[in-house]
């Protein structure tokens, strides 16, 4: 943006143990459902009403977005910086973005940009782990030491019991990688409900999800039936409750096959087809839909990746020069984040969740300023012949944006401001555990006295040096 545009700124100032084989009898008659899968229906809690429960929808780019061709434009610096992209306003006076996104710059005034953020991991493990965990190690790990914020209010909200809603209430609807995320000293018990399927499929279905069949409905309470009749028998054995924390898992998973209202929750046919159009007929925009479908139904904690075969050849958004010719990739994806996005957004305001239902949208990091020239391994979406030089951009923790809406925040402006080139914060730097406290305020957890035990009973806690970042946390969950 120039330097005679400037937008009004925000400123802010132990595991579960192994159950024995027998317990497995009641099961065996439940077809597809695992024990991990019924882990995963753990119910969660919830204070309040339906109507009042706070929810976050998290909207992933794995790889991490370009914030210079989106959210934070520099079109005064030099061509090795800029890229190719024109900027256009926005409805907020002053405010810029890049020309690909048309549609968010029409709603700029219903969401808030954060344009300071920053971490201290160059890759991709241990910059998503900064990012949902707090863990402050820049090494890459094979798996995540520290519960990611999803699974740590997961656990939290299940502590008071009284939640009776049939849906799981933390789903993943196009799932982050394992690898990077997940409930580590938890348990399974808290990790997400994961919705693999492309909800942009004419067949889409999530499996386990609201029997039809009343007869199936019917075996299925006899099933039950029989295995609580073996499991008394079994009582006097169980020292460590196990029947008991099955006994739960299993009436959540017959809940969540028997209740309508979940089968309905997933059910895209039930939106009449304009709305299917407005969020886009491609797997993004089915996604998002499906999210608020979700949270409209009760669902607290909702994920959604953006990546797959609409990223490009590599499928997600990290635009080295060997992976893609990042502009043309940009171009080839942007269209559909930019509808699934504002589509989102919009209806959040439209029906009345904006208070209660927060929106956040980021990657790991953000892409070098400085832009990169190699050798394309290989030709597909967005990238040239094996050979072919082309553009792109490496990792960049040290600057990048992220979008927030709803949660009753202040939208409609700026949060922070990197330097003319976008190599580096220079006004409001906010960071990973800022960007986790924020998110958990939203959640009512109170961030800077929680703790949760780990393997070895030692409390730890859930953040650690980052604060709300006011702007965003205005509305005391």
């Amino acid at each position: 943006m120039s330097s005679n545009h400037q937008p009004s700124r925000l400123r802010c100032t132990g595991p579960l143990t192994p159950r024995r084989s027998f317990m497995q009898i009641g099961l065996s008659g439940m077809a597809s459902l695992s024990w991990p899968g019924l882990m995963r229906l753990r119910a969660a809690n919830a204070l309040k009403s339906k109507s009042e429960r706070t929810a976050v929808i998290f909207v992933f780019l794995p790889g991490g977005q370009s914030h210079l061709d989106t959210y934070d434009p520099k079109p005064d610096a030099s061509s090795e910086y800029r890229g190719p992209f024109k900027t256009i306003p926005t409805k907020v006076p002053g405010l810029h973005f890049t020309e690909l996104m048309p549609l968010q710059a029409k709603i700029a005034d219903k969401f808030t940009v954060l344009r300071s953020m920053y971490q201290a991991a160059g890759g991709h493990p241990a910059g998503t782990m900064q990012m949902l965990s707090g863990d402050p190690d820049t090494r890459d790990k094979p798996a995540p030491r520290l519960p990611d914020w999803m699974s740590v209010a997961h656990y939290l909200r299940s502590q008071d019991g009284r939640r009776t809603n049939a849906l799981p209430n933390y789903t993943s609807v196009n799932p982050i990688n394992s690898s990077y995320c997940g409930p580590a000293y938890l348990g399974d018990a808290f990790a997400a409900f994961s919705v693999t399927e492309d909800p942009n499929r004419p067949q889409f279905e999530v499996p386990n999800i609201g029997l039809a069949d009343e007869a199936e409905t019917r075996r299925l309470s006899d099933r039950i039936a029989l295995r609580k009749s073996l499991d008394r028998m079994e009582r006097a054995f169980d020292r460590q409750h196990e029947l008991e924390a099955l006994d739960e898992f299993e009436a959540q998973a017959a809940s969540l096959l028997t209740a309508p209202e979940a089968r309905d929750a997933f059910d895209l046919g039930k939106e009449d087809a304009k709305t299917r159009d407005r969020y886009g007929r491609n797997r993004w925009g089915q996604q998002l839909l499906l999210a608020r479908r979700l949270v409209e139904s009760g669902v607290e904690l909702i994920t959604s990746s953006l990546h797959g075969p609409l990223c490009g050849r590599t499928q997600v958004w990290d635009d080295h020069a060997v992976d893609h010719h990042i502009f043309e990739a940009l171009r080839f994806r942007m269209g559909y984040y930019d509808q699934a996005v504002s589509a989102l957004i919009e209806d959040i305001y439209a029906r009345g969740l904006d208070k209660r239902v927060l929106v956040v949208v980021t990657g790991e990091f953000g892409r070098t300023p400085r832009i990169t020239f190699d050798r394309s391994t290989g030709a597909g979406d967005a990238s040239g012949p094996a050979g072919t030089l082309q553009p792109g951009r490496d990792h960049w923790p040290r600057a990048f944006s992220n979008l927030w809406a709803g949660g009753g925040i202040q939208t409609g402006g700026v949060i922070g401001a990197t330097d003319k080139r976008g190599e580096d914060v220079i006004e409001r730097p906010c960071s990973a555990h800022d960007f986790l406290a924020t998110i958990y305020h939203h959640l009512g957890i109170d961030s800077a006295k929680t703790t949760i035990n780990d393997f070895n009973g030692r409390p730890v806690h859930i953040v650690t040096n980052g604060r709300p970042i006011p702007e965003l946390a205005s509305r005391v969950a």
